[in-house]
């Protein structure tokens, strides 16, 4: 059957054209410039001029308003945003498709009515369960914040069952994450920062309606706020709320967090945190229009008049603008909810808000001539968004499940009808004459003052000029006094200093020249005096600076001494360094050839073990990989007789086998691994080998060599460990069983895939470590090896699910399982039936058992029934060679009341 296409009553072409014109940016203007912009929510042919118009006359205002613009049609933009499937819904839902499928690119949306019929419907906008908050808001809510900024009143609201993400949507604070912000501290955010502090102003209310009564949640006390109407406007305010105003996002958040403090929730079946009441955030913006009259001004400078006047008696412009984002509580079904008692009048009292809701809705896309607005409270706060003349956004969340198919139906429904709502879109623009009025008084009071300022400062300055003049002529005479008498004394004590100096001279003339000769003598000895002196202070500076040297010298003859003692201990070191090496190397040597003559020693040891030691022990087979390494490397003949295994390990120690195995030589890690698998298989050497560390080692090589015959031989050694229960519980701690599993998807050779299946059979075989195996991935990997078909490799897969099976079938009957076999949900049975008449002996011995233990408990007897397996325990409890496999297959037909059953159908005796 064609599914029906539904777009809300627009064509596909009317549809394309609105998200057009919606995601067309708006620029913003230059200040004073006036520019042509679409109308918000307006088709592409409207438009409206942002420049200024005629001012009105003084009687004219109208009680402040601006001459108004005419209003612009704009539908109602609905998106719809789907929720990822919750864990809850994950379990439930697992083998259920989702009821809902999105087409995001052609803004669609399927909805399953069953596997082969739907119905597709149209939005403005499909957000997958991977859209980001940042995109939702984008596509939201950021048109009608920018149509806010502009003088517009806008609304987002959220619509949807509950459970779905409104909240989650539009009221997550983004604590943790930021990335998780929700509409309303985004849209805050953008508001914040467009605005000028100086001149705009922003405040919030923040209420819900619960159980019809309007609270505020800023003030709790405030609980029953009345609804008033404008009677000549129309327009609802709530005058007895609590109005903040903000400055900065941080107080913002400050007041979303007491909001969400105080608002009601429960716990409900369909959701921990249900909302039990309508949270509704009213946002007022007041912005001054600046560009108009600065160009007013410039045009009437232009025309010759006073500008300055014109711009005093022009009243200023503000835009007014609300925005409200409504997080609507969740519709629900009671018999789903589980709700009682209180929050069933809960429920009743949101359904009912919401269905006045709907049917408001349905009466303005249908232009019924009556639209029931009062019929709730909640009717009436949203007048003005749907058929008012706000700028609306709806976005509707539902969820995937198809267990709440008629919900989700309910709300696409609800979308598609809101999508027919049509809004006259009306600027907001105001004179404000109190404003107007006292600047004017401001001014008025500076001209004042300033005439009085400029008259006191003419006085003042006519008093000042005369005491300057007065003060300058008597500074200039007494100034001129002081420089005449400063120059007569000048002159005079210059007269006196020449008749001084003439004086002086004729005195040195009048000596006698004997007493001139007598100086010049005296002179002359004191000179020679002083350069004898000087002489004595040179020498005794000399010797001091000899003594000096003389030091110096037999301080560095004492340190030449010191450094050739130094040299000669260096190099006694250095050849005792050298002795060591050479013994190092020669130790290192025996080594290698005592590890390649215990690695063929063991080979001819362990061949006549190969099948005869039991389930568990899977090395004494590795004759088979360790005679390509005896074929390319001949035995050295020695003539003394072959040490064994026991022997060469008493020589050796065990700490330098296992640090072989980090060798950076490929032969020696080879060897060494040999060696440590080869000791493995005995019991009395296990327990050294874990606590020397050689567990960790093997799982190491098996993790990071690429070497094929290592890891196989590795693998092999890991088997033999994993017949002790408490090395399993170690290789399962170490992350044995994930290295095993990446080790079977990448082997390719038997042998390594042999060794592999037979260390997770021993695993299997642990009651303890059932669940953490199979989560581990065990269960797969055992069944993955099964595509190689090597015999080997299939009886070592048979057996390791054998014994899981056991240890399921024992745990059952004691009481501490319960639910179908892990080893069903992982699809083995169709393995386990395809081969349980394998012609291989072992393969079939170990199927035949698992067959019978999966079949003793009743909850596996319809998929024992459904995948045929019935005939084969049939077989088994006829032909099976082993008795007692036979009778246990013979007892579970008899005793499984579904298999009877099945067996009377089918006219099968056992």
């Amino acid at each position: 059957m064609a599914s029906g296409v539904r777009n809300g009553g627009t064509g596909r072409m009317s549809g394309r054209l609105d998200r057009q014109q919606s995601s067309t940016a708006t620029p913003k203007a230059a200040p004073g410039k006036p520019r042509l912009s679409a109308a918000p929510g307006g088709g592409g042919s409207a438009y409206r001029r942002t420049s200024s118009g005629p001012l009105p006359s003084a009687a004219g205002g109208g009680g402040g308003r601006a001459s108004s613009e005419s209003g612009v049609s704009s539908r109602v933009r609905v998106a719809v945003r789907l929720r990822p499937r919750n864990a809850e819904e994950q379990a439930a839902d697992a083998d259920f498709a989702d009821c809902v499928e999105l087409q995001p690119e052609l803004k669609r949306l399927k909805l399953r009515k069953n596997n082969w019929e739907s119905d597709t419907y149209e939005f403005d906008e499909v957000l997958t369960e991977f859209s980001s908050q940042k995109r939702v808001y984008e596509v939201v809510a950021k048109p009608v914040v920018e149509s806010v900024l502009e003088g517009y009143n806008g609304t987002v609201m959220a619509y949807g069952q509950t459970g779905t993400g409104k909240t989650f949507t539009l009221g997550r604070l983004g604590d943790e994450d930021t990335a998780a912000r929700g509409i309303m501290v985004r849209a805050m955010e953008d508001i914040l920062a467009d605005i000028t502090p100086e001149t705009d102003t922003v405040s919030l209310s923040y209420l819900q309606l619960y159980m019809e009564m309007i609270q505020d949640l800023l003030d709790p006390v405030n609980d029953n706020i009345a609804i008033v109407e404008d009677p000549r406007t129309g327009d609802v305010s709530l005058p007895g709320a609590t109005v903040v105003e903000v400055r900065d996002q941080k107080s913002f958040m400050d007041l979303l967090r007491i909001g969400e403090a105080h608002r009601v929730a429960a716990n409900t079946k369909l959701n921990t945190e249900s909302s039990r009441s309508h949270a509704i955030l009213m946002v007022n913006v007041r912005r001054a229009v600046k560009g108009r009259n600065e160009m007013d001004v410039s045009m009437s400078a232009e025309n010759g008049h006073s500008s300055s006047m014109v711009g005093s008696f022009r009243p200023p412009i503000v835009r007014k603008s609300k925005l409200v984002v409504v997080d609507l509580a969740g519709s629900e079904r009671i018999d789903k909810s589980g709700s009682e008692g209180h929050t069933l009048e809960e429920a009743k009292s949101i359904n009912l808000s919401l269905s006045s809701l709907g049917k408001c809705i349905n009466a303005l896309a249908e232009s019924s001539a009556h639209v029931p607005v009062r019929d709730s409270k909640l009717t009436r706060l949203l007048k003005d968004s749907f058929g008012g003349t706000a700028r609306t956004s709806l976005v509707v969340t539902i969820g995937p499940s198809p267990r709440h198919r008629g919900e989700t139906t309910s709300t696409i429904m609800f979308g598609q009808r809101a999508m027919k709502v049509q809004n006259m879109v009306k600027l907001k623009e105001e004179f404000d004459y109190k404003s107007l009025c006292r600047r004017l008084d401001i001014e008025l009071d500076k001209l004042i003052a300033e005439n009085e300022r400029q008259r006191k400062y003419f006085d003042d300055e006519v008093e000042r000029i005369t005491a300057e003049a007065q003060f300058r002529i008597a500074e200039a005479e007494r100034e001129c006094k002081i420089v005449l008498e400063n120059e007569k004394m000048k002159y005079h004590q210059e007269y006196l200093d020449s008749i001084k100096i003439l004086e002086e001279k004729w005195k040195v003339h009048q000596q006698s020249p004997k007493k001139q000769i007598k100086e010049t003598e005296s002179t002359s000895n004191g000179e020679v005096q002083n350069l004898l002196q000087n002489e004595k202070v040179l020498r005794q500076s000399a010797e001091d600076e000899s003594n000096d040297l003389k030091n110096q010298l037999s301080h560095w003859k004492k340190m030449e001494a010191t450094a050739t003692a130094e040299v000669v201990r260096l190099r006694k070191m250095l050849d005792t360094e050298a002795s060591q090496k050479e013994k190092l190397e020669e130790e290192i040597g025996v080594l290698k050839s005592q590890l390649m003559q215990l690695s063929l020693d063991a080979d001819e040891t362990r061949i006549s073990l190969d099948t005869g030691d039991g389930p568990g022990k899977i090395f004494p087979g590795l004759d088979s990989l360790m005679s390509h390494t005896r074929s390319s490397q001949p035995r050295e003949q020695s003539n003394g007789p072959k040490a064994p295994v026991a022997k060469l390990f008493e020589q050796v120690g065990l700490q330098k086998i296992l640090s072989l195995l980090e060798s950076e030589e490929p032969d020696v890690r080879i060897h060494a691994v040999k060696v440590v698998a080869n000791l493995a298989a005995e019991e009395a050497n296990q327990e050294k080998i874990v606590e020397a560390g050689g567990l960790t080692s093997l799982l190491m090589l098996l993790r990071s060599s690429e070497d094929e015959t290592i890891r196989r031989v590795a693998a092999g050694a890991i088997a033999n460990l994993a017949m002790n229960e408490t090395n399993q519980d170690l290789i399962m701690a170490q992350g044995g069983v994930t290295l095993l599993s990446m080790t079977a998807s990448d082997a390719e050779d038997p042998q390594t895939l042999r060794m592999v299946a037979g260390a997770i059979a021993n695993l299997c075989g642990n009651d303890k470590l059932q669940t953490r195996l199979r989560g581990e991935g065990g269960i797969k990997a055992l069944l993955g090896m099964v595509k190689c078909g090597h015999p080997d490799v299939l009886a070592q897969v048979a057996r390791g699910i054998a014994n899981f099976a056991k240890c399921e079938s024992r745990a059952a009957t004691q009481g501490n399982k319960v639910g179908r076999s892990l080893l069903v949900d992982d699809g083995a049975l169709p393995w386990i039936v395809k081969n349980a008449n394998n012609e291989a002996a072992p393969i079939r011995r170990h199927i035949e058992l698992a067959l019978c233990h999966l079949a003793q408990h009743e909850v596996n007897a319809k998929d024992i029934v459904s995948e045929g397996a019935l005939w084969e325990l049939v077989r088994i409890s006829r032909d099976c060679s082993r008795e007692d496999i036979r009778m246990l297959a013979y007892r579970t037909l008899t005793s499984s009341p579904i298999l009877q059953s099945e067996m009377r159908r089918l006219r099968i005796e056992c």
